[in-house]
């Protein structure tokens, strides 16, 4: 995981991106620049073998208060060049935590934003890319867990989105008990 810079060149990832439907991670317009008016933020590039395939960002989230930070946004990985993980079963993948989101993306948002600070992932039923998946599988299998609280749903950034507030504590507690890659 290496902190975006203007300096990276990430056409090839913009290109595969686009070609699978990512189009919140197609250009450093949508994927990078779209947070320009946040507080502050953090984006990484996640590098497999040299090549970047993944992407994720956290920014502060002032309307959850003044220590409220959005984690895994522009969440993305290009699985066909990441190796051999993903999210391919929810008892595998999502409730023992083999997947890049909680190996890599979660850990790096929460170290960055702080332990101690309001946590949220935004979700929606969008068709766009994987969020429906993200929004029917993902979060609600780690609420089923007790590792985020669906807080309800806010209009922000144009969409009607559920907000889910991670429990620190008890994500590292169970993503400590599987095996860290």
């Amino acid at each position: 995981m290496i902190s975006w810079s203007s300096e990276m060149d990430l056409t090839e990832f913009y290109d595969l991106a686009l070609k699978k439907g990512f189009l919140n991670n197609a250009s450093q317009k949508a994927m990078i620049d779209c947070f320009n008016n946040e507080k502050q933020k953090q984006i990484w590039i996640l590098h497999y073998n040299g090549r970047p395939v993944g992407a994720v960002g956290c920014h502060s989230l002032e309307i959850m208060g003044p220590n409220a930070y959005r984690i895994c946004a522009r969440n993305c990985v290009l699985a066909e060049i990441a190796g051999e993980h993903g999210m391919a079963t929810r008892n595998n993948a999502i409730r023992k935590h083999q997947n890049f989101t909680d190996q890599y993306y979660i850990p790096a948002c929460i170290e960055w934003a702080g332990i101690d600070k309001d946590l949220y992932i935004t979700t929606n039923e969008s068709p766009v890319a994987s969020q429906r998946l993200v929004h029917r599988i993902y979060c609600p299998t780690h609420a089923e867990a007790g590792l985020l609280t669906n807080t309800g749903e806010k209009e922000y950034r144009g969409t009607t989105q559920t907000f889910w507030k991670l429990n620190v504590k008890k994500f590292y507690k169970s993503l400590n008990s599987y095996p860290r890659w």
